[in-house]
C-alpha cells in the first residue's frame, strides 16, 4: 500500500484532455499488471483501465474505450492515462493500483487524484 503516487488531475472543460502519471517502483512495474480505477461521488469504484506487466496488452473498460489511452513509461518507472474527449462523467477521483488482472486482486495502490470535467 501507498507505494503509487498518482500526479496529473485537475479542472478541465468537456472535450478537454489529461494526462495522469502514476509512478511505481521498478520492482512494482515488472512484476504487476498497473491499473487505472475510478471514484465519483456517491459512486462505488470502477476499473478504468490496465495495462500488463509482460506483455503490455491492454484493456479498458466501455465508458472509456476509444478516449483514453494507457501506457508504459519505462524511462520514469511509470503508467501514463491519457484522457481525451473528456465528460462531466468523468469526474472521479482516479486511483492506480498495482496486481493481478486476472485475479482482480490488487494489492498497491495510491492516494488518488481529482479530475473534474465541468462546464
Amino acid at each position: 500500500q501507498g507505494q503509487l503516487v498518482e500526479s496529473g488531475g485537475g479542472l478541465v472543460q468537456p472535450g478537454g484532455s489529461l494526462r495522469l502519471s502514476c509512478a511505481a517502483p521498478e520492482r512494482i512495474l515488472k512484476a504487476y499488471s498497473i491499473a487505472w480505477f475510478r471514484q465519483a461521488p456517491g459512486k462505488e469504484r470502477e476499473f478504468v483501465a490496465t495495462i500488463t506487466w509482460s506483455s503490455s496488452t491492454t484493456y479498458y473498460a466501455d465508458s472509456v474505450k476509444d478516449r483514453f489511452t494507457i501506457s508504459r513509461d519505462n524511462t520514469k518507472n511509470a503508467v501514463i492515462l491519457q484522457m481525451n474527449s473528456l465528460k462531466p462523467d468523468d469526474t472521479a477521483i482516479y486511483y492506480c493500483a498495482g496486481g493481478f488482472y486476472s485475479l482482480n486482486r490488487w494489492d498497491y495502490w495510491g492516494q488518488g487524484t481529482q479530475v473534474t470535467v465541468f462546464s
